[in-house]
């Protein structure tokens, strides 16, 4: 392990975040909030650390970034990018301690939209507007941002790829990573741009209308509102909002072939596109009809509207909310919670286990339920008509099993401290799963406030093993990945 070459990659990465952190001063200056100082101070010390780590590595060379190294250096970006991006709501005072701080960076980054902050409404616009940015930059990937601006020689750059897009596997849609990164965050800012027009154009400020853009295509899901979506009471924000967290929830791979194609042929015969459109719209309807069965809203229409906005705000994670769904039935509540577990796509921002993998769970059980009849059938598995190696089918159960492990340990952990079962499970889905909201005490119209410091710190690192998919965070905690030692 060379030490020297992650450390110098996380000097370059605080320098991006610090380059970043500037927009909200200056809009915080300029909109003169109590929250000028919070912000100069934090720029002094993510400058100084980033000027710190940059020159006591300076001999290290990035051409020899290895697997190692890359793995490190994309886990550890993270916690960097929470330790120092959570400054500003520690000096400014919306967070009581460096805990609910982190916590609220971290949150932000992994796009989750947990959030510690009980009086959104009142706390500074320019502070509100560096939290959209944090799951702005998180949604297409910090260490995506860094590769843009930084070229990386060797397999380094590749590898860092790897490790933060999630999925199975991953298409470079140039034979350079950087210039894939920059074809990606190009798609992502233009998705971000044609919201934003949008949302202008049904009467919504410009503040809004660009801090709503950055949570919908990031699906983080911050709002500068207390009541988030619901503030509104608008069909028409709700129903744009909820075609563009579904698109943000597709693979960005298609939107790429889309435009290059000028053709919907990839979208209509990739499998797992269909599998998540068929899901969701199931789920959809089956919450909406049950909604109106239950005579919770007066109209089909409005039980469409609340019913298929929350269906696809949990199920690409975003996590904006536009009804208070702990008053609705038990049953559409169970469908919810599912919700929190599913995910997007692979290659997409939206967090959970995802589409791919569900889909080759599927055909695996079918599989094996087939086999039992005709023991001596071979049948292989088979997504979009070509047969999976048994290397990927491996790798998806194993993948599931490892989820389901974090996912259970992290209920035990939060137990501890919270008495109510159903929701240390919710807040430990709603965080491994990077959804935001939960039930109980962390529901749509509560906050993670009244959870306790070592519970957030559990949320924090849930937060991170669900946006680096779990292998990329567990694997520092192996003893053969640091076999060898450590040198500068």
């Amino acid at each position: 392990m060379k030490i020297g070459v992650v450390v110098k990659f996380l000097g370059f990465l605080i320098f991006v975040i610090t380059v970043w952190m500037a927009v909200p001063t200056i809009y915080a200056i300029a909109d003169e909030g109590d929250d000028i100082s919070g912000f100069v101070k934090s720029l002094a010390i993510s400058a100084a650390v980033s000027s710190l780590f940059v020159l006591s590595s300076r001999k290290a060379r990035m051409d020899g970034m290895g697997t190692r190294e890359a793995l490190a250096s994309v886990a550890l970006s993270w916690v960097a990018a929470s330790a120092v991006g959570g400054l500003p709501y520690w000096f400014h005072g919306s967070a009581p301690t460096y805990t609910d701080s982190f916590f609220e960076a971290m949150s932000g980054f992994t796009t989750t939209g947990s959030t510690i902050l009980e009086d959104i409404d009142s706390t500074p616009r320019g502070l509100l507007l560096w939290r959209g940015l944090t799951h702005w930059l998180g949604g297409m990937g910090i260490i995506m941002l860094t590769l843009t601006v930084m070229p990386l020689m060797g397999v380094g750059g590749f590898q860092m790829y790897k490790a933060e897009a999630p999925g199975m596997e991953h298409e470079k849609l140039t034979p350079r990573v950087r210039n894939t990164a920059v074809i990606l965050w190009l798609i992502y800012m233009a998705l971000t741009i044609v919201l934003t027009l949008l949302l202008l154009a049904g009467g919504m400020d410009l503040y809004d209308a660009v801090t709503h853009s950055m949570g919908t295509i990031s699906t983080g899901g911050f709002s500068p509102l207390g009541a988030s979506i619901a503030g509104f009471d608008n069909a028409y924000f709700e129903w744009v909002i909820t075609v563009f967290m579904f698109i943000s929830g597709a693979n960005f791979s298609l939107h790429y072939r889309l435009i290059k194609d000028r053709s919907l042929s990839r979208f209509l015969s990739d499998p797992e596109f269909k599998f998540y459109l068929a899901s969701v719209s199931a789920l959809c309807l089956a919450v909406s009809g049950w909604l109106y069965a239950s005579r919770l809203y007066g109209s089909v229409a409005d039980s469409l509207r609340f019913g298929t906005f929350q269906v696809v705000s949990l199920v690409t994670s975003t996590g904006f909310v536009s009804a208070d769904y702990e008053q609705w039935p038990s049953f559409t509540k169970s469908l919810l919670f599912l919700c929190f577990l599913m995910g997007g796509c692979a290659g997409s921002t939206s967090g959970g286990i995802k589409h791919i993998r569900l889909l080759v769970m599927f055909r695996h059980v079918g599989r094996h339920i087939r086999k039992t009849s005709n023991p001596r059938a071979i049948l292989p598995i088979q997504v979009g008509g070509e047969s999976l190696r048994a290397g990927v089918v491996s790798s998806c159960l194993a993948f599931l099993g490892l989820y389901l492990i974090v996912f259970s340990a992290g209920v035990v952990l939060i137990s501890i401290s919270e008495p109510d079962l159903f929701t240390s499970m919710s807040a430990v889905a709603a965080t491994l799963g990077n959804v935001g909201p939960g039930f109980g005490s962390v529901g749509p119209t509560m906050s993670f406030t009244s959870q306790t410091q070592f519970a957030k710190w559990v949320y924090s690192f849930l937060m991170l093993c669900g946006r680096l998919e779990l292998y990329t965070v567990l694997v520092l905690f192996s003893r053969a990945f640091w076999r060898g030692g450590v040198a500068l």
